[in-house]
């Protein structure tokens, strides 16, 4: 058996402003700060010790990430940064605040932009872009160390990770919209390397 933890970056400076973020680099909020320290006590208190760290190159996942980390009490380690795990890109609407967005195109094509699978909004991304990198990169760089049960961390964006628990639960594309991840929050799921299967441990 091996563990994959995964943690969607605390509150950010623009989450609280309401803006679509993307691949903006705005920090964390104090709120943030403490959703990640909350998530790393949570983490230590299950025990796990973990083999390899994930994040994306984005600020917000790197600072929660490494505040995580300091709270599993681990003094050396190695933080892999992947632009692979990056937020899902908004394109046009990045730095926009999301009712602005709404007057500009209408509250239907936001919506549609934010949630459905695969109508990406201008010079942006879709869910089913953003799964596209994701996935091979999940499955060539860290289900590889799951297989040889090797526990890995990964601290991500909500997007990033809602195509990975896509993958990982084998959602519909209909399923997954519905999913909602909330910052801080650590998702635990076991993995079986003998049927390579998941079971969600901890939520």
């Amino acid at each position: 058996m091996s563990y994959l933890s995964l943690v969607r970056h605390g509150q950010s400076e623009w989450n609280e402003k309401n803006l679509f973020t993307g691949w903006e680099n705005p920090g964390l909020t104090d709120k943030g700060l403490a959703e990640a320290k909350e998530a790393g006590f949570k983490l230590n208190n299950l025990g796990i010790t973990y083999d390899h760290y994930y994040t994306s190159v984005l600020d917000r996942a790197v600072i929660t990430a490494e505040i995580i980390i300091n709270g599993l009490n681990v003094n050396k380690y190695n933080l892999v940064k992947c632009q692979e795990l990056n937020e899902r890109d908004y394109g046009d609407l990045t730095g926009l605040n999301k009712d602005d967005a709404r007057k500009k195109w209408g509250e239907e094509q936001v919506h549609i932009w934010r949630r459905s699978f695969d109508m990406p909004p201008p010079n942006g991304e879709s869910l089913k872009d953003t799964a596209e990198r994701v996935i091979p990169f999940f499955s060539s760089e860290i289900f590889t160390k799951l297989k040889v049960e090797k526990n890995v961390f990964i601290s991500a964006h909500g997007n990033s990770l809602r195509s990975l628990i896509m993958h990982i639960e084998n959602l519909s594309s209909e399923q997954i919209l519905e999913r909602e991840i909330a910052t801080g929050k650590p998702l635990v799921y076991e993995f079986d390397s003998s049927k390579e299967s998941y079971s969600l441990k901890y939520e």
